[in-house]
């Protein structure tokens, strides 16, 4: 078993993304490949707006790969930061044909009370 990676509050520089959030990451990228681009129903995740989802969909598509479920390997490249009030998180992406992409799932993640919040903001190539 891995050793758990932990979540850390450095503005300095980025990190791996803490494994206490790989789960609910994944399922936000399972929401997206299944077509789920307002992100309803997932608990702790914000809902996007029409238009943030019509974007998304609109990178996604001007990409041209289908969108695959995330595997272990996605946690080796992608990373989070703390900006004094969440934590940037960049996931990097699957897809069918590539395997991972330039796609990045772009997220700011809230510390709350008994748990995290998850805004995604965006999906795109930097």
């Amino acid at each position: 078993m891995s050793t758990p990676v932990p979540i850390l509050n450095d503005e300095e520089q980025e990190h791996p993304v803490p494994s206490v959030w790989r789960s609910k990451l994944r399922d936000i990228a399972e929401a997206l490949k299944d077509g789920n681009f307002n992100l309803l129903g997932l608990a702790d995740v914000d809902q996007l707006d029409d238009t943030t989802a019509a974007g998304i969909v609109q990178n996604i598509n001007d990409y041209g790969c289908t969108l695959t479920s995330l595997p272990d390997a996605s946690w080796e490249t992608s990373v989070c930061q703390w900006q004094l009030e969440y934590w940037e998180v960049l996931v990097d992406l699957f897809t069918v044909e590539e395997g991972c992409s330039d796609l990045v799932l772009h997220v700011h993640v809230f510390e709350r009370v008994g748990g995290f919040d998850f805004k995604v903001h965006f999906v795109y190539v930097p």
